[in-house]
């Protein structure tokens, strides 16, 4: 094959000429809003343990800016405590059908209390009271040992609404690094990288060899 067969087989969808990667990011996240089947914010979220062993699992976007990557869980869960301790977090978003990935690597902030408050509220009732009932990650005795924590907790805040506990939150992953990978043909995929040294530097960026 020929060297310019290759260089339009393999030219650019036009992203790597981008210089914000939060703007690049919000119009692939829209794409994927189109395309994929379901959960397009769904992104594999990796922490690793106090004795430096990673752990990894799919929790969903909800929301993001200038100011980084935000999701919600129980602060006393697995990824809660691992988070804690470390203050860092990396993520991907894999698109199949747009053949597309995202890696966010950074540190790691805690919503305000007013961010979280207001998501909270604007989960169904039900997601609320199972945030009460769950203790996540610990060991569970019986399927009806949860079912009766469940039916314990909607009696309690029958009337009113369903306060947040005091150990659900959110963290913003405020990113260092942020690569977009596009598939290619012949393995030929293009890879661009935005770096920063800290949170309120200037971008940098480069492209890779796939």
């Amino acid at each position: 094959m020929a060297l310019s067969d290759i260089s339009k087989l393999t030219a650019s969808a036009g992203f790597t000429e981008r210089n914000d990667p939060f703007n690049l990011f919000g119009e692939w996240l829209k794409e994927a809003e189109a395309s994929e089947p379901n959960d397009a914010n769904a992104m594999a979220l990796a922490t690793v343990d106090e004795e430096g062993l990673p752990n990894v699992r799919m929790v969903l976007l909800k929301g993001f800016d200038e100011r980084g990557f935000v999701f919600y869980t129980n602060f006393e869960s697995q990824k809660g405590q691992e988070i804690l301790g470390t203050m860092k977090a990396a993520c991907v978003f894999h698109w199949k059908s747009l053949r597309r990935q995202v890696r966010v690597r950074g540190i790691v902030e805690e919503v305000s209390k007013a961010e979280a408050d207001d998501y909270f509220a604007s989960r169904p009732r039900d997601s609320r009271i199972g945030a009460w009932a769950s203790q996540q990650s610990r060991p569970l005795e019986s399927r009806f040992a949860l079912e009766t924590a469940v039916a314990m907790n909607t009696a309690k805040y029958a009337i009113g609404e369903v306060p947040r506990p005091p150990h659900w939150s959110g963290f913003r992953i405020k990113p260092l690094s942020i690569e977009f990978w596009h598939d290619r043909p012949f393995r030929l995929h293009d890879r661009v990288v935005f770096r920063r040294p800290d949170e309120t530097a200037a971008w940098s960026k480069a492209r890779l060899y796939p």
